[in-house]
């Protein structure tokens, strides 16, 4: 097992333009199929629907996988607010001596902060108070590719 520190590539959110995209308002079905809707009336702007506070909200990109066993992957890329107030549980981009790291947030009964990762490698890190540390943002949103690369995929 292993302690693993993240590099991030961190981008500011452009917020000022709009990008209305179809969309589709009545749901997909992932269970049994419904009927197609003819047509698409709705549309829906990303930066509106996920992004509160734009002068605090960037977005970057995932390496490492110390997070798979929550299905975020290397590529996965992240919307992070600065300004959200972090919270037992929250994922998050935390600053842990000068390196930046993905995990969950554990706070402890006895006042300790953990920062848990759900890959079974890796192991827990607890912040000491000889640690230079501070939440640097919490994850609102991941957004991720779907689908499959033709080297290494399934054959269906």
């Amino acid at each position: 097992m292993s302690n693993e520190i993240l590099r991030l590539y961190i981008y500011n959110a452009d917020t000022s333009t709009e990008l209305s995209l179809p969309y589709a308002d009545a749901g997909v079905w992932a269970g049994f199929p419904s009927p197609a809707q003819d047509y698409i009336t709705e549309s829906i702007d990303l930066n509106r629907e996920l992004i509160e506070h734009p002068a605090s909200t960037f977005y970057a990109k995932v390496v490492g996988d110390s997070m798979a066993g929550e299905g975020i992957t290397e590529g996965d890329i992240l919307i992070i607010d600065k300004s959200v107030e972090p919270e037992h549980g929250d994922l998050a981009v935390c600053c842990l001596d000068g390196e930046f790291t993905l995990k969950r947030l554990r706070f402890t009964s006895a006042g300790r902060v953990m920062l848990m990762p759900s890959n079974p490698r890796y192991r827990p890190i607890e912040v000491g108070p000889d640690n230079d540390f501070r939440v640097w943002g919490v994850v609102l949103y991941t957004i991720k590719p779907n689908r499959r690369r033709p080297h290494g995929a399934e054959r269906w």
